[in-house]
């Protein structure tokens, strides 16, 4: 049995339905108004939770991040990231109503100022991105507050997950951890579901999912389909919102589906191959047993001239044994289009 998680009233474990991530992120471009909108619409779709991010952008990025440009923007991640910040005080009045709605609210801290934001807020667990993963020394700050995380894993090796893992051991925190591409989007090629399979072998006794980046669900169902017990995406109550994350983004129609999902696809996996009770009265008339295509006299060799299997399947031998009854002979006058029963049999 893999470890839980809990955030809140949330518990994801290996008997759970998967959970599924609505990540408002800097979707709302900055915009208080839009963002609860963005809330509203993942709680009309049955969402558990949320997912923001909190920049403090001066205490995230240099100046020299005003000369980089992100693959999915055509200005300055420093330009993106100071455009789409909330307030500390915007933030909690997110949170709050995020929590009015009777939902959780998660964020990612994307600096030191921003986990210390976060733990003044009263979050009750952290995510952290691929980009913070191997910053070991944010990983272990925020790890100090003791609350659960959920890490994702993008763009690191193995070698640099073991290491947050250690950090995240040594903290005695509970924690889960997420496979990731990071691009936005993500062509279908380089989603690497194995990859998550690889961190399911590893840590055996760690909560896995994906945190995914596709421009549809079908990674996310995949991945609960191997077993992934969180799933991930960017969220938006409107696809023609602009923002360098809206085209990776699920709108409320794709979430209600992906939950759905997740609340399926967990109860399909496991069982073995065998008839399920349920399926008996199927059985009863979709089987063929061994039955009489012709009268058989006392004595008499049964042969495929007068021996054969037809439905329904509640005649006595199945027709699996057909091979095995004939060449023996019947123990009594049997009439045509009979169920043969062992007693039939000599």
């Amino acid at each position: 049995m893999r470890k839980s998680l809990k955030i809140g009233n949330i518990e994801i474990s290996e008997t759970s339905d998967a959970l599924v991530i609505p990540e408002i992120g800097i979707n709302h471009n900055g915009d208080l108004k839009t963002a609860f909108e963005m809330v509203k619409s993942a709680k009309r779709a049955g969402a558990r939770l949320i997912k923001h991010q909190t920049h403090i952008i001066d205490d995230e990025m240099s100046a020299a991040a005003k000369k980089v440009i992100p693959g999915n923007a055509d200005v300055s991640i420093y330009d993106v990231m100071k455009r789409c910040a909330l307030s500390e005080e915007e933030e909690r009045e997110l949170k709050d109503y995020t929590e009015s709605l009777g939902m959780e609210f998660l964020s990612t801290p994307f600096s030191r100022a921003a986990a210390e934001r976060l733990e003044r807020l009263g979050v009750k667990a952290y995510k952290i991105g691929s980009g913070e993963m191997n910053h070991f020394p944010l990983l272990d700050y925020v790890a100090s507050f003791g609350k659960p995380m959920i890490v994702s894993t993008g763009m690191n090796s193995m070698e640099n997950v073991r290491k947050a893992v250690e950090i995240l051991e040594r903290r005695k925190v509970p924690f889960a951890l997420l496979h990731t591409t990071n691009l936005y989007p993500t062509p279908v090629e380089l989603v690497r579901l194995g990859a998550m399979q690889e961190l399911m072998r590893e840590f055996p006794d760690v909560i896995v999912g994906l945190s995914d980046h596709t421009i549809n669900n079908y990674s996310c169902i995949a991945a609960m389909a191997l077993g992934a017990k969180i799933v991930e995406r960017h969220y938006t109550d409107r696809m023609d919102r602009q923002g360098p994350d809206i085209a990776c983004s699920m709108d409320e129609v794709a979430l209600r589906e992906l939950l759905q999902a997740a609340s399926e696809v967990p109860r399909m996996l496991n069982g073995k191959k065998e008839a399920a009770v349920e399926e008996q009265v199927t059985i009863d008339f979709a089987f063929a047993t061994l039955v009489t295509i012709k009268e058989v006299k006392k004595g008499e060799v049964f042969t495929k001239e007068n021996l054969w299997a037809k439905r329904p399947g509640t005649g006595k031998i199945r027709a699996e044994f057909y091979e095995r009854v004939l060449g023996h002979r019947a123990a009594c006058d049997i009439p045509c289009d009979t169920h043969l029963e062992e007693g039939m049999i000599e």
